[in-house]
């Protein structure tokens, strides 16, 4: 805008100071008259202007024309007439006029532009009373009856739970009559909690597609602006529209982007996200309980959400959208496998059981990567090595284009077999699956454990048995090659971590006892941590840091004692690893043999000196 005005101006000046001309002394000016080069000049009130016969050489620049300031001169007008040249005047009054246009010009374009911003910003802040909806309309996204997408519980696999709750809903919004005549309230407000990409707001669709009800559709971050007041405005509007067509939903998404909790101190005060959580809480409460309309929310952040919110009379129903576990794994894979041609050893059950951890998002990305790694191979068909790619690129990453040195390419077929050889030599840990040595993303190798069924709880053997099985690579390079390298980093960083939450959060610690400290590992603004949010002082923190470091030399003892038995066992899997780089169940089975047993084990803990054999 600035730049606009400044070229209007200078648009303005130019056009009333007409061309441009070469500004020269009186004595230059005067000098060329004499020499008959000039042709003719306009005498005005502040100087004089004038034309050349032909270009004179000014300063290394052509000139033809100039302008001059002149003084009282009375020998002027008769030398010019002397010399023949043409003289014009401009009158004083017309020069007046345009010198006070020029001044007054501009000014006129400033405020009518400022004026024009201030409506703008009215009209952007104005709330509508019983007009158009200005600008909500815009970020509002109503889904009508008959355009809405026709979803329904039965494009949502598994989540039994989450649709038997919302199923109540639903039931409500077809048919009100039935509550009241028991004098029944349905849930005002369902919360879905859960992490990413589990299927929240597929829910909140199916919802409306089952009720076929008008379903509204905002983020929450949609509501705040830059100006006060703004918010809360948008917030009137989306409930005054729902209730026009009630009964009807209203879905708010990432909740936590305006419902935070007020007054906390940190990040300091924003009154535009707090006038707008005040005004959801009085629509969601307010004096009117005889509508119909049902606002589902959804976050995964519940722990800051503002205790208003989530009090009886708002959101009194919260629903757990969790993680699937493998047999609604399998329902969501047949579900985004439905349409694409699978070979017939793929195996839906087994992709499900090897995917634990997976959201619903994760296994509809699963299945579309395994899809487009066919393409690329031109197949007609999805195979099981097609899942297999396509797990890989997400889980681990992208193939390296470099290829590793031949010592490299050593070191990390010792350093991976010597995971497997724990994970094979230690019956509490997960059974192997596969072991490659593969390149991928950040990772220059990787060994894949499998548990056959999905665990909630692990007790402190099976922690302890992981511990070894994370330092299992690093005790096989100080054994084999005599020498550690940088491949470790990230198993110590893990293995720390297990080791500092079974002593501080798991009670797992003779020392300490069965006490939760609060040692937090995030960080809360940029990097930078609490020494003591959870009043853990420095010498219980210490503590803390002595036992975690004891338990992993137990752990890296025990897991070098186990290298040195099957040393024959990780000499071969090393040698299949260069060779093949690859190496799936069935080959670890042929090369390593059963699975050792707890009386295998015994012997190999108890020759350890000085360890201790943990109690489970």
């Amino acid at each position: 805008m600035l730049l606009a005005l400044l070229a209007v101006f200078w648009l303005v000046q130019s056009s009333f100071s007409g061309p441009t001309r070469t500004r020269v002394d009186y004595s230059t000016a005067l000098a060329w008259v004499r020499a008959g080069k000039v042709k003719e000049v306009t005498l005005q009130p502040e100087g004089l202007t004038g034309t050349l016969t032909a270009a004179e050489k000014l300063d290394n620049h052509d000139v033809t024309e100039f302008r001059s300031v002149i003084p009282k001169d009375e020998r002027l007008v008769p030398l010019l007439d002397d010399k023949g040249v043409k003289i014009r005047v401009d009158h004083e009054e017309s020069s007046l006029l345009a010198r006070i246009a020029m001044m007054v010009l501009p000014w006129v374009v400033i405020i009518g532009a400022w004026l024009w911003l201030s409506r703008r910003t009215q009209q952007q802040m104005m709330v509508a009373g019983g007009g158009p909806l200005g600008g909500f309309l815009k970020r509002g996204r109503k889904f009508e009856k008959a355009a809405a997408p026709h979803t329904t519980f039965d494009d949502v696999a598994g989540l039994a739970g989450a649709k038997r709750d919302l199923s109540e809903i639903v039931e409500f919004l077809k048919q009100p009559e039935l509550f009241h005549a028991l004098g029944a309230k349905v849930p005002r407000g369902v919360l879905l909690v859960g992490p990413p990409g589990t299927g929240k707001t597929l829910l909140a669709r199916a919802v409306a597609g089952e009720a076929g009800a008008p379903f509204y559709s905002i983020s929450a971050s949609e509501f705040v602006e830059m100006f006060v007041g703004v918010g809360a405005a948008r917030v009137r509007e989306l409930f005054a529209e729902a209730k026009k067509t009630a009964p009807s939903i209203v879905f708010i998404d990432e909740l936590d982007g305006v419902g935070r909790t007020r007054g906390n101190g940190f990040g300091g005060g924003h009154d535009e996200r707090e006038q707008t959580l005040n005004q959801l809480l009085s629509e969601m409460d307010g004096f009117e309980r005889g509508d119909l309309v049902v606002v589902i929310a959804a976050t995964n952040r519940p722990d800051v959400l503002d205790a208003a919110l989530l009090r009886p009379g708002r959101f009194d129903r919260r629903v757990v959208v969790d993680l699937p576990e493998a047999a609604a794994r399998r329902a969501i894979l047949e579900v985004h496998t439905r349409n694409k041609p699978l070979a017939p050893d793929v195996d839906l059950a087994q992709v499900a059981a090897t995917t634990a951890g997976f959201s619903g998002a994760d296994l509809a990305n699963l299945s579309n990567e395994a899809a487009l790694h066919a393409t690329r191979h031109r197949a007609d068909r999805i195979t099981r090595d097609d899942f297999s790619a396509a797990y890989d690129k997400l889980v681990l990453g992208d193939l390296r284009e470099g290829k590793l040195r031949p010592v490299e390419k050593k070191r990390v077929a010792v350093h991976e077999s010597g995971h497997a050889v724990l994970a094979w030599a230690t019956p509490e840990a997960e059974p192997l699956s596969r072991v490659s040595i593969l390149p991928r993303g950040m990772a220059l190798g990787a060994t894949q454990q499998v548990a056959p069924e999905d665990r909630h709880l692990h007790t402190r053997a099976e922690l302890d048995a992981r511990l070894r099985v994370l330092l299992g690579g690093y005790a096989a390079e100080q054994i084999v090659l005599g020498e550690i390298s940088t491949g470790a980093e990230h198993d110590l960083g893990e293995a720390t971590r297990l080791a500092s939450k079974m002593v501080a959060h798991y009670g797992m610690s003779e020392a300490l006892g069965p006490v939760h400290y609060d040692l937090r590992d995030d960080q809360t603004f940029l990097g930078q941590r609490f020494s003591s949010d959870g009043g853990t002082s420095d010498a219980t923190a210490h503590a803390i840091e002595s036992e975690a470091r004891a338990r992993l030399g137990r752990a890296l003892a025990e897991a070098t004692a186990v290298i040195s038995a099957h040393r024959a066992a990780l000499d071969r899997l090393a040698a299949a690893l260069l060779e093949h780089e690859t190496l799936e169940r069935d080959g670890l089975e042929q090369l390593l043999g059963p699975r050792s047993t707890p009386s295998d084990v015994l012997p190999i803990h108890a020759a350890i000196p000085g360890t201790r054999t943990a109690r489970s």
